[in-house]
Parts: structure tokens; sequence; C-alpha cells
């Protein structure tokens, strides 16, 4: 589990691997994360935009940018909580993600950190 916090805004991920629709001969892994964003906060927040930072194992690196996250833009009042999954492919076995959200506290705008998470297939553990 991964952790980082923004001027009262906590982003836990976890990541973690699906071997049922992976297929490492090809080579394809596909890795999945739970990320939960909390507003530790006083005020409500609203997500607005992602922006992701994906680097293989080779270092090869991807960035993706996009409104809200699955779908949504979702407020948070003080206290709550909004978790999501989604999946990453890759071609190697190991990799990494970082980046931000684009949140709004009333008219203010700020960037709230993604944690640097590892994306690993069980073998490379050995």
């Amino acid at each position: 589990m991964y952790v980082e916090t923004t001027e009262d805004i906590e982003v836990t991920v976890k990541p973690f691997y699906v071997p049922e629709q992976s297929d490492p001969k090809e080579p394809f892994f596909l890795f999945g994360y739970t990320v939960t964003i909390a507003n530790r906060g006083v005020s409500k927040v609203q997500l607005l935009t992602r922006h992701w930072i994906i680097t293989d194992g080779s270092a090869k690196v991807e960035e993706v940018r996009g409104d809200g996250v699955v779908g949504k833009q979702p407020v948070l009042e003080p206290g709550e909580t909004f978790e999501y999954t989604s999946a990453c492919p890759l071609r190697t076995p190991t990799g990494n993600m970082r980046g931000s959200y684009l949140m709004v506290i009333g008219e203010r705008r700020f960037s709230a950190r993604i944690p640097l998470f590892f994306l690993r297939h069980p073998d490379t553990f050995h």
C-alpha cells in the first residue's frame, strides 16, 4: 500500500497483478490498482482531471491525461472517501506509476499527488 497526502487530500494506492488476464509469453502483463481518495480537510473538494506517468521495466514512459477517474468527477465532503479500481497493461513484468489529480476547492485549484507505486509480476520477487 502506498500513501501520499497533499493539502488534506490523502491518496492511497493498492496495486495487484491480474494473472487470469495476463499472458507472459506474449508478453502481456495486466496490473490492477485500487485508489482511495480521502478528504481529510474541512472544505468540499472535487476531482477534475487525472495525470498518470507510467514507466515499464524497459524505462519506456507513457503519460495519460483525462477528465475525472472511471468516468466520474467525484465531489468529496469533509471526511468522505472515493474508491475506484482500474488497470494498466504492460509489456514487461515490472513497472511503476505515479501522477496527480487536479482538485478544486471553491475557486482554488491544486494538484494532489498520486504516490509512486510499483507493479511487479509475482515471479520477480525471487
